[in-house]
């Protein structure tokens, strides 16, 4: 981080009264670096040449501007994963979406607004399988003088979580387009960029969370893994979760975190054991039988004055298909719904939308055995346009997109039961659905079991959404609407649909403009499942996209 920025950063942290909303400059040089890990040597996509890559610092409601500039051979965008750019969506990142790729020796700039957020959320690649090195964590503080909602902490440290693959992460996915079959595995689980010990290679680094006894210390915990859901456990130690996706939630405590790609943890630990070298360990949740990376990821946790080559204490990781202590956390967690943070939900709906999500099977003349590998929703595989959508929608450019995705399945069946249907052929399109500026929207979620029955982290761009409810099996119209939560739902950007189950959300569409709806699971982005939602401009100029930048890169 340039010096310029650490001062500022000093400046937010020691004297808060002092600073405004401001504008925030970042510099990312999009670069390889050569990364070592597991023993082997690679050249990787990174900004700066960082692993992760470098925390965005800003406070809530300030302007951030982020000038990337593409050294690499790839075609390149940059994702704010949970920022809801409010009218701005030329700067939202997915490739083709909203906006054409930075193209080698290229730069773009974005240009943002924080507006009514604080908290943790994350940026990344959205473009190939780049996002596997190149992201990071974005720190949104609150307001000049404003507290936090729970205990002041007396640290603040990020946690980055993420996967890593000894070969090149394009080669693993091209591979696979190419044979139809699902992609390789990741080799190893990485807390800030580091694996800690592994089977075979004695020389990894591990990353080390230094406390002091009686402190008490907020983890800003990011899931940046590309296709696993992941269990942290600090052993020894409790947790108490106060946000996730950058909305502040009621406390509660856990021995516990659980945490899809894509989303969120913020959490207070205090170090109130004895002053030893304590381990933590993040290790993958999969309640089906696709294949994992089952390799535990290691850190430590270091009191002052332990010494540094003693053992650490252990602990022992949930089992890999531990769905009770996956629901018991997700179960936990309620919007804080006070005075100050209102929880918003949406009491009547103009849009009542069902979404079926699975993978099925289309025919691939080149592939090994004659087909490949699809996702979908609602049958339809989603075709990557060559123009960006947000463009077509902001000029009416006919041929780009049609706006006639299905609000419901167009077959309907046994989603989440035994099916022998023989018959795993998808719809392809580029199919949008269209919302009237303000209208509010409630979507069923409902996984299926056609092929293999998985959880999908799914996320929304450009909103953040209530989970007013969720459970397993088929969704039931009549009976589980009884059971929402349309009182404290906690508020995501990004959330877990059970395997062979269903999760229900609203949202009210004051945004104007595409918004991208996929899992959060690279692999099933890669495989179609995805979607996307054209939302109208309202009636005032303050309902309405603003112009796009003059720097918007073409296609």
């Amino acid at each position: 981080m340039a010096s310029w920025v650490l001062a500022m950063v000093l400046v937010v942290f020691l004297f808060p009264g002092l600073v405004e909303s401001m504008v925030r400059h970042y510099k990312f040089s999009v670069v390889l670096k050569n990364t070592t890990k597991l023993c082997a040597t690679k050249p990787i996509v990174t900004v700066n040449g960082k692993f992760p890559g470098p925390t965005l610092y800003a406070r809530e409601d300030d302007n951030v501007v982020v000038r990337v500039t593409n050294h690499v051979k790839y075609n390149v965008t940059i994702h704010w994963h949970g920022v809801k750019q409010l009218r701005t969506g030329w700067y939202d990142g997915p490739a083709y979406i909203t906006q054409c790729p930075i193209q080698p020796g290229q730069n773009y700039v974005y240009n943002f607004t924080l507006t009514g957020q604080r908290g943790t959320v994350l940026w990344h690649a959205h473009i190939l399988w780049l996002r596997a090195t190149l992201h990071g964590a974005i720190v949104i503080l609150p307001k000049p003088g404003v507290p936090y909602p729970f205990p002041k902490p007396d640290e603040e440290k990020v946690i980055v979580l993420g996967e890593w693959w000894k070969s090149d992460v394009e080669t693993v996915i091209n591979q696979a387009t190419s044979t139809g079959l699902p992609p390789n595995i990741s080799d190893a689980h990485t807390i800030n960029g580091q694996p800690g010990p592994v089977a075979n290679c004695t020389s990894q680094g591990a990353y080390s969370l230094d406390v002091e006894s009686g402190s008490t210390y907020l983890l800003r915990i990011v899931n940046a893994a590309f296709n696993d859901e992941l269990f942290l456990k600090i052993a020894g130690h409790s947790l108490t979760v106060v946000e996730v996706d950058g909305s502040y939630t009621k406390p509660f405590s856990t021995d516990i975190v659980y945490v899809a790609p894509g989303q969120t943890t913020n959490a207070l630990l205090t170090a109130d054991q004895a002053i030893d070298k304590y381990l933590i360990a993040i290790s993958p949740f999969m309640d089906t039988i696709v294949a994992v990376d089952n390799v535990t990821g290691n850190a430590y946790l270091s009191y002052k004055g332990t010494d540094t080559i003693s053992a650490p204490i252990q602990t022992r990781m949930p089992a890999q298909n531990a769905t009770p202590v996956a629901t018991n956390f997700t179960d936990s967690l309620r919007s804080l719904n006070s005075k100050t943070y209102p929880a918003q939900v949406p009491l009547t709906i103009d849009h009542s939308l069902f979404f079926t999500m699975g993978v099925g099977i289309n025919p691939c003349a080149t592939c090994l055995n004659g087909t490949t590998l699809v996702g979908d929703i609602n049958n339809v595989s989603f075709v990557m346009p060559t123009k960006d959508l947000l463009r077509a929608h902001y000029y009416n450019i006919s041929g780009v997109f049609t706006d006639d995705f299905p609000a419901r399945p167009t077959i309907t069946y046994n989603y989440t039961g035994n099916n022998t249907s023989s018959n795993l052929q998808t719809t392809n399109g580029t199919r949008l659905y269209r919302l009237k500026y303000n209208s509010t929207v409630e979507l069923v979620l409902q996984g299926t079991n056609l092929i293999a029955p998985e959880n999908h982290p799914t996320h929304l761009h450009g909103y953040n959404f209530f989970v007013i409810g969720k459970g397993l099996g088929n969704f039931d119209p009549k009976k589980d609407p009884k059971k929402f939560n349309l009182v404290d739902p906690v508020e995501r950007n990004t959330v877990g649909v059970p395997t062979g189950g269903w999760t229900a959300i609203r949202f009210r569409a004051d945004n104007p403009g595409v918004w991208f709806l996929h899992c959060h699971l690279e692999v099933h982005t890669t495989w179609g499942l995805k979607m996307a939602f054209v939302v109208d401009n309202g009636k005032g100029p303050n309902e309405s996209i603003i112009p796009p930048p003059s720097d918007l890169p073409l296609c």
